[in-house]
């Protein structure tokens, strides 16, 4: 008697949206079964991994994160380049570090003009992230989306607080919305109808339910995860049938156990392998919960994560 595998009934697709402008542009999204459940529906792309860009030289990083990029830190374009020519980025993440109200606080006339050099210098596409605080990140990325108009930036994080401002630039001039929930599946789906009511078209929204590194709460940003793709996909929930973003790298190497020097803690192992096993652990737990494009920092960990990607999708 041969041996019947039971499996899901999926009602639901994820949408495709497309990232960036160009021969090289993006498309997430499009499953329409769990991640990498080849053998209940169609994954029709590869989960995509973006590179971040720091746009002032990064402090208190680790040796370790620092060291493939030695000589650029301090130019985000030549930096980008570097992502892109020798690393091969699909999609570059330029963090608006340096617009941080409690650190440099640069201008918004200023940090777009640093976005649009980065984005006339590379053919990839290019994710803007702001600091967090909603009023300097109003003021910032209205101006980006504006000075950069028809180059379709992946902009955010985009709250409930400030989405309409943001979200009309977004609209005006083109560009898609990172949709940025704190961890939670009903906020997710609130913002995402939001958004929808402000006009913001559905092909122009990624979901950032934000997101932990391994051994800081990433059971529940997984369960979070799950949970959308679960409403998206079998309950039919079309407010949360859109790809999901994972800014992850930074949660990863701000960890102390991404810190401490070898010496310091022999027990934990090798400084440098530990954070780029932290860091690719991290990320193929997040795509194992449905993570359409991730944000890493190591090259060496990018290689490991699209390793087990090309693996996952060949069984």
């Amino acid at each position: 008697m041969a041996l019947e595998v039971p499996k899901t009934q999926y009602n639901g697709k994820i949408r495709e949206v497309v990232l960036g402008k160009g021969e090289k542009q993006v498309t997430a999204g499009g499953e329409t079964a769990y991640p990498f459940y080849l053998f209940e529906g169609e994954m029709p792309r590869l989960p995509r991994i973006a590179m971040e860009v720091y746009d002032t030289p990064p402090e208190e990083w680790a040796e370790a994160a620092l060291e493939p990029f030695a000589g650029v830190t301090d130019d985000p374009v030549a930096w980008a380049k570097k992502c892109v020519t020798d690393y091969g980025a699909e999609l570059v993440a330029l963090q608006l570090e340096s617009t941080d109200p409690n650190g440099l606080d640069r201008g918004a006339d200023e940090a777009a003009e640093v976005v649009k050099k980065v984005a006339d210098a590379i053919d990839v596409p290019l994710i803007i992230w702001g600091t967090g605080n909603q009023e300097k990140d109003t003021e910032v990325l209205r101006r980006v989306a504006e000075t950069c108009q028809g180059k379709n930036l992946i902009i955010g994080p985009v709250v409930e607080g400030d989405h309409k401002k943001i979200g009309a630039q977004a609209i005006a001039y083109k560009h898609t919305v990172i949709a940025s929930t704190p961890i939670d599946i009903n906020l997710a789906k609130q913002l995402n109808i939001l958004l929808g009511n402000l006009g913001v078209p559905d092909e122009q929204i990624i979901m950032d339910p934000t997101v932990s590194g391994i051994g800081y709460g990433i059971e529940y940003t997984y369960s979070v995860m799950e949970r959308m793709r679960m409403a998206g996909l079998v309950q039919q929930d079309d407010k949360l049938q859109f790809p999901i973003i994972c800014n992850l790298a930074k949660e990863v190497w701000k960890t102390k156990e991404a810190h401490i020097p070898t010496e310091e803690a022999p027990a934990l192992g090798n400084a440098k392998k530990r954070g780029i096993l932290m860091e690719a652990i991290s990320a193929m737990v997040l795509l194992l919960a449905g993570g359409d494009v991730i944000i890493m920092r190591h090259p060496e960990a990018i290689r490991l994560v699209r390793e087990m990607i090309i693996e996952l999708m060949a069984s």
